[in-house]
């Protein structure tokens, strides 16, 4: 597995290269932006590591342009930045993981393996279209509709109304959520669920009849088809 590192503390760099490579990883180095997104447009790597603080171009508009170029390539955003706004800045760039600095080198090892393996996962299962009630989203093309018309999604938005489509009429409660959309855990002081349920119901629920994202309290979500709202 290749893996591309970009990171412009060459102390960090060299830390993190050596340990991944004690995993059996190959690590490629770039210590700025410019260069990192030259590497990942010419090269095929398998996972992209990126700080956000970066020289010439930084982590969230590289993830922006990376994301547009390669869709499926795992992208895990390294930083010191770590308020509940600064991941929801990343996720929504298009980063699919967010490790805060500082950190557990077996804990990025962890992580590493989550998003190749759901990578690998993927690429196997079949392309096919969610339905649920007049909510339609095509895996493949990344095009969500509600009753024919389609919405604009940022990826992390996708891939938690893919999950809850997945699983429609049951309660999923936040640690749920925050581990399979986001394979990770988060305090349970944070709002960072809460945040993106309201992105999802600003978009799918506001301007049309018929709620169906909602709030069981105590409890989490549940995407339901139901007359009358919480």
């Amino acid at each position: 597995m290749k893996i591309l590192l970009i990171e412009d503390d060459t102390r960090i760099a060299e830390l993190i290269k050596r340990s991944l490579e004690e995993q059996g990883f190959v690590i490629t180095v770039a210590f700025d932006g410019y260069l990192g997104k030259k590497l990942a447009v010419t090269h095929d790597f398998d996972l992209i590591i990126t700080d956000i603080i970066l020289p010439k171009i930084n982590g969230i508009d590289l993830c922006k342009e990376l994301r547009a170029l390669k869709p499926d390539l795992p992208i895990l955003i390294l930083t010191a930045l770590g308020t509940t706004d600064d991941k929801v800045e990343g996720f929504d760039a298009g980063a699919d993981d967010y490790l805060v600095k500082p950190f557990e080198l077996r804990e990025l090892h962890v992580r590493i393996r989550a998003l190749l393996k759901r990578k690998n996962k993927k690429q196997s299962g079949q392309v096919f279209v969610l339905k649920y009630a007049d909510l339609e989203l095509n895996l493949h093309t990344k095009i969500f509709k509600r009753k024919g018309q389609e919405i604009s999604l940022t990826p992390k938005e996708m891939k938690l109304l893919e999950y809850m489509m997945q699983n429609p009429e049951r309660v999923l409660s936040r640690t749920e959520l925050a581990e399979k959309v986001w394979e990770t855990t988060f305090d349970t002081g944070t709002n960072f669920i809460d945040v993106y349920i309201n992105y999802l119901r600003n978009k799918i629920d506001k301007g049309f009849s018929g709620k169906l994202i909602h709030t069981r309290s105590g409890q989490g979500f549940i995407l339901k088809q139901e007359a009358h709202a919480d």
